[in-house]
């Protein structure tokens, strides 16, 4: 079955963020649960990298379970399966990360135009991004369901749609020929976990803990739109890094709310 770890001692959101927010309860005694269906958590990454990053989890007081299957959820309580052990956690908040049905839009685009959709809506699409019997119509980002040189599906995150849109780009400019295949050029994966805790892959480069966090944070900076953009949310993050402050506000009570409501309407 799943037992809970020990109390957690670093979780930077808990004890840092929001430890003056609250006046009822002391956000630090909060549990944290990462329930993970596959083996290992990250599980497209290498394993020496899924492993740092399960260490990183678990030393910021998160408590892993992976091969652990929710069944079902109901109110404020969580049922899983782990192997022949069925559990059930009880939570007020509960996050669920296992993915989300595509955009509406694609059943649009299989009512007017046939496209044929998978599981969870995506549109199928030929090599060149078009709807098959409709080259005029491209999908790109999440919405497609694009295979890559491997067979398997690209995932939808945003360096895969920026590069579908430049080559639909050319395509509309009569840069490329629409029956040009897309090729995915991946130029490596990164994951944030905490305050100094990332992994990279980045082509034969795997790297995790600070070096990896710097490079996210780079990354992150660097594809921001305009210089004013960028030398902002760097000064942002390098206050927040340096006070260990975090802009993150609650408002907890309904009338407080209402309030709220009616001076946004207002202004």
């Amino acid at each position: 079955g799943f037992r809970p770890g020990d109390r957690p001692e670093r979780d930077e959101l808990a004890r840092t963020t929001l430890s003056r927010d609250f006046r009822r309860f002391d956000p630090a005694s909060a549990r944290i649960f990462l329930l993970e269906g596959t083996e290992r958590v990250l599980p497209s990454y290498p394993p020496r990298l899924s492993t740092s990053a399960r260490r990183s989890l678990e030393r910021l007081g998160v408590t892993v379970s992976t091969a652990t299957m929710v069944t079902s959820i109901e109110g404020d309580r969580v049922r899983a399966v782990q192997g022949e052990n069925e559990s059930t956690f009880e939570a007020k908040t509960i996050l669920w990360a296992a993915g989300v049905r595509a955009s509406r839009m694609g059943r649009v685009l299989r009512d007017r135009c046939g496209a044929r959709l998978d599981d969870v809506g995506r549109v199928f699409v030929e090599p060149g991004l078009s709807v098959p019997g409709n080259s005029e119509v491209m999908v790109i980002g999440d919405l497609a369901n694009c295979p890559g040189t491997d067979g398997n599906l690209l995932p939808g995150v945003a360096q895969v749609a920026m590069q579908q849109g430049r080559h639909a780009a050319r395509v509309i400019l009569g840069r490329t020929d629409r029956s040009t295949p897309f090729r995915y050029r991946d130029r490596g994966s990164l994951a944030v976990i905490g305050r100094n805790h990332a992994v990279a892959d980045i082509g034969r480069l795997q790297l995790r803990g600070f070096p990896a966090w710097v490079i996210w944070a780079f990354v992150h900076i660097t594809y921001l739109i305009e210089f004013d953009n960028r030398l902002l949310v760097f000064m942002q993050w390098a206050m927040n890094y340096f006070t260990r402050k975090r802009g993150a506000r609650l408002i907890t009570n309904e009338k407080a709310i209402g309030e709220a409501a009616e001076r946004n309407a207002d202004g």
